[in-house]
């Protein structure tokens, strides 16, 4: 284990793999504390592609125009905070579908219903919203 640490030494500084440690866990304390909460704010119709979507429809233009702006910017956030806690703790898979339903882009409402369609991501996302008294998702 010490030749492990010795090699890794080499190539990464101690303080550097000391911050990605503490990254790490809070990102996973984050992920273990923000994921419920979104997944339990979706309403039970929101991956059914037959039911129309508009977001801050009745809102003005340019509040409608930064509002898309910070929305696909977080959505990226989350996707690449979900694509590193596949290889760190956390919920990888949950976290990169909620960034991906944050960002606009063609065809997107598709790839969700394919990703959620997945019986053990839909069965996991439906067990955390009955422990909230919600209902299950539909597709």
């Amino acid at each position: 284990m010490d030749g492990l640490l010795a090699e890794i030494e080499q190539w990464i500084p101690v303080d550097v793999l000391i911050q990605l440690s503490i990254i790490s866990l809070i990102s996973f304390i984050a992920s273990l504390v923000v994921i419920p909460i979104i997944l339990i704010r979706l309403p039970h119709d929101y991956f059914d592609i037959n039911v129309c979507r508009h977001w801050m429809k009745d809102h003005h233009p340019i509040l409608r125009i930064f509002g898309l702006i910070a929305k696909n910017m977080l959505g990226g956030g989350f996707f690449l905070a979900g694509f590193i806690m596949l290889f760190l703790p956390g919920q990888g898979i949950l976290t990169m579908l909620i960034g991906l339903s944050f960002i606009d882009f063609p065809k997107k409402r598709l790839l969700e219903a394919r990703i959620i369609q997945q019986p053990v991501i839909l069965r996991t996302i439906n067990s955390v919203r009955q422990r909230y008294n919600k209902s299950p998702l539909t597709l």
